[in-house]
């Protein structure tokens, strides 16, 4: 019940002070965010990438030299968690979870399905289309296919691994 002193002055009580109620940001601030998430997906897949390759054609210069399938299944295992660390601790910083275990074996299972779609637009291109030329591969997994898999990839992290933390309003 409100102080009758309080309604006799002309004052209108409040649950919640006004200057401490959540805000909900402007649009121009949420696209600013998410261009720097997005920015910041980026780099973080150019340094995956970069040490995907790096380390592929490093075992395949010294360790591995004569077996590629297994320089590439290592490559990409230490770059897929180069991309987890640096997703985790920058990109979606504000929306990781407690459950470390559980995000990253997430985080796998959505390598794992950007992976198939580079590798179904490989499938594509190279059987059922019938362009069989090492330019015509290299254009269907790493430009058609990365292209596809990174947009599968960005989606499924930002609702799926590093979900948004739920948010209550008054």
């Amino acid at each position: 019940m409100p102080d009758v002193n309080t309604l006799e002055r002309g004052v209108a009580p409040t649950a919640v002070p006004t200057s401490t109620r959540p805000r909900r940001p402007t649009r121009s601030v949420r696209l600013a965010a998410r261009f720097r998430e997005l920015a910041t997906f980026g780099m973080v897949g150019g340094i995956a990438f970069v040490v995907d390759v790096g380390v592929y054609n490093l075992l395949r210069l010294t360790l591995l030299d004569d077996k590629p399938i297994g320089a590439k299944v290592v490559s990409v295992i230490i770059a897929t968690a180069v991309a987890w660390v640096g997703n985790r601790y920058l990109t979606f910083r504000e929306d990781r979870s407690g459950a470390v275990v559980k995000e990253a074996v997430t985080f796998g299972l959505v390598n794992v399905g950007g992976l198939a779609i580079a590798s179904l637009c490989l499938f594509v291109s190279h059987y059922l289309l019938g362009f069989t030329t090492q330019l015509a591969d290299n254009i269907a997994a790493n430009v058609v296919g990365l292209v596809l898999g990174t947009a599968f990839r960005y989606v499924a992290y930002r609702w799926f691994v590093f979900r948004p933390q739920a948010t209550t309003t008054p």
